[in-house]
């Protein structure tokens, strides 16, 4: 039986001040989107994809897979509200599809559509400890000087050794997330380990990469190509 992995990719890149949704642009001569679904094919042949978009970008994703004669299986789920009803809406969209007894005992990942530099090995060990301990999440260490505002307003520093910086695919054994997003949504779930967390579930960081940035303005697409003509 195959784990899952959701791959959220509801962007309009406005702050990347194009037409093109982020995870459309090309990178390398190829859709951001594409290359991070083939990474993830890459460390694991065998997973279910589900791919959650906007209605209005269902089409044009179609239209780019023939363009690019792309023909990774996959299946759509429609994006929510706020990332949070995303997710939700692929984890429907897979029990949709598999009855409880096949998923009960899998994975399940969830990850950002313009994250796609992750490193296959950060996929296959994030997948590998969360079937072991349930809920594990890809971080990096802090290299900048770190302030937090405080209760009154003010910025304070804090030790950039405290600090770690999340990524994506955080990943979960499919029945402690679906748990999780069985809860109505609250403005403090930023992303899936704080959703899972707040159930009492422990999270497990492990190393992620540094290459893994979100694409998110003009600056990270070209350091996306830089680090993709080095490998």
């Amino acid at each position: 039986m195959a784990d899952y992995l959701i791959i959220v990719a509801g962007g309009k890149g406005l702050r990347m001040g194009s037409d093109v949704p982020k995870q459309f642009m090309l990178l390398g001569g190829k859709p951001v989107l594409m290359r991070t679904i083939e990474r993830f094919l890459e460390a694991l042949p065998s997973l279910h994809i589900v791919l959650v978009l906007p209605e209005v970008h269902v089409d044009y994703w179609r239209s780019l897979c023939e363009q690019y004669d792309f023909r990774a299986p996959l299946t759509i789920a429609l994006g929510g509200k706020e990332r949070f009803h995303s997710v939700k809406n692929g984890l429907a969209q897979i029990d949709a599809l598999c009855s409880c007894t096949e998923h009960s005992s899998r994975v399940c990942a969830v990850h950002d559509a313009v994250r796609p530099l992750v490193s296959v090995e950060v996929i296959r060990r994030a997948f590998s400890e969360a079937a072991q301990c349930g809920a594990v999440v890809p971080a990096l260490s802090a290299v900048d000087s770190v302030r937090v505002k405080d209760g009154e307003g003010h910025f304070v520093a804090v030790d950039r050794r405290d600090v770690m910086l999340v990524q994506t695919p955080q990943v979960f054994q499919y029945s402690v997330l679906a748990e999780a997003y069985a809860q109505p949504y609250r403005d403090v779930f930023t992303d899936d380990a704080s959703v899972v967390e707040s159930l009492g579930h422990p999270i497990r960081l492990i190393e992620g990469n540094r290459e893994n940035i979100k694409i998110t303005t003009p600056i990270d697409i070209l350091l996306a190509q830089l680090y993709l003509s080095e490998k």
